[in-house]
């Protein structure tokens, strides 16, 4: 069976998961769930009889990198993960949804602006791991509501065989993207349900300011075939053939070359943002868990625990400076990144998503 027809495959079966979790969520958007090991689906907290022994996650890490994780994890502890797998923004907006009745024990990955944004609104029960002595400083919350896991940089992840088809160098700023030629050919996700695009809305911001950025914005706009609501979808997307060029985070946008799928990555020289991807427990999770989500947070704070970034070719940076880098990864002292302000950015992110689905989203194209 051919890449393509297989990830299609996989996407139908995941589509067909998510039909009942949909009606839970009261919308339209998707989501997937189940266990580690293939079992049912994330349930409103666990029976007495497992109490010591079930996880529940709401997760923005995608699903084929997740299981991995969570079934190692299961090997090792004995503890089976169930789990719901959200883009970040819906996860912060179901945590909140569920504030007076929280239905998990873990928010597990997704940029920090969404867990600033979630201690703000006093969702998250401060716990630090004390795996966290082999991890920089300047990853660690000085508020102590979140653990870091990972980091990633914003690049453009472009299809090669397009480019060299089409005889054209890769874009190297920002500015290059709004060339006519990639009319219809630049993908990202919408900042409203993806913590990714977020991050891109947050770092053109913070690198051309209110006055100029809308501006670039619609005139991007023009080139954009597609608001993914998940940022993974986008370099999905390109390594299809769908488009030429994805907005997304390194990891997500070499994700697909394990495969086999034509995808380089190209940085902006005027500066680019990042993350440090995060864990969290809720707030009032369920309480018959709450001693195995910390072990969950120890265990992927851990050298074990990140080792697995390798091992699963999942191209992300560890926080632990122990852990191993696999080859050939995208580190923040290999680009130029600009001094990403998460503080701020998620003090802002309601106001700045709901203008960019006014002015720029929904705006008429030319």
């Amino acid at each position: 069976m051919k890449k393509a027809t297989k990830r299609a495959v996989s996407l139908l079966l995941s589509a067909l998961m998510m039909v009942a979790l949909l009606t839970a969520c009261g919308s339209g958007s998707s989501a997937s769930s189940g266990s580690a090991s293939g079992g049912s689906s994330a349930s409103s907290g666990s029976s007495s009889a497992s109490s010591s022994k079930t996880l529940t996650v709401y997760t923005a890490f995608p699903e084929s990198e997740v299981v991995y994780y969570f079934n190692k994890f299961e090997e090792e502890t004995g503890i089976k993960v169930s789990y719901i797998r959200l883009s970040a923004g819906e996860m912060l907006t179901r945590v909140a949804a569920e504030k007076d009745n929280p239905q998990a024990s873990l928010m597990f990955g997704g940029s920090t602006d969404n867990y600033i944004a979630a201690a703000d609104q006093g969702l998250l029960e401060p716990y630090q791991s004390p795996e966290l002595s082999e991890t920089p400083t300047q990853y660690i919350d000085p508020d102590g509501n979140w653990n870091p896991l990972y980091v990633g940089v914003i690049a453009f992840a472009c299809n090669k065989d397009w480019f060299a088809s089409k005889g054209y160098d890769y874009p190297t700023s920002w500015q290059d993207l709004l060339d006519s030629k990639y009319k219809g050919e630049v993908i990202m996700a919408h900042p409203s349900t993806s913590g990714t695009a977020y991050t891109v809305l947050a770092t053109l911001v913070q690198l051309m300011g209110d006055d100029q950025v809308w501006d670039y914005l619609s005139k991007l706009n023009q080139n954009i075939t597609q608001y993914t609501k998940s940022g993974a979808a986008a370099p999905n997307a390109v390594a299809l053939g769908e488009a030429a060029i994805a907005l997304t985070f390194s990891h997500d946008g070499l994700q697909p070359t394990s495969e086999g799928y034509p995808i380089e990555l190209s940085f902006p020289t005027d500066g680019t943002g990042y993350e440090i991807g995060a864990t969290a427990l809720i707030k009032n999770g369920p309480a018959d868990e709450q001693e195995n989500a910390k072990k969950f947070i120890d265990w992927m704070c851990s050298v074990k625990g990140q080792n697995l970034y390798a091992e699963n070719n999942s191209f992300r940076v560890p926080t632990n400076s122990k852990a191993t880098v696999a080859d050939g990864l995208v580190t923040l002292d290999k680009v130029k990144v600009i001094d990403y302000d998460a503080v701020w950015a998620a003090s802002v992110k309601s106001e700045y998503t709901a203008k960019f689905e006014t002015a720029v989203a929904t705006a008429p194209k030319e």
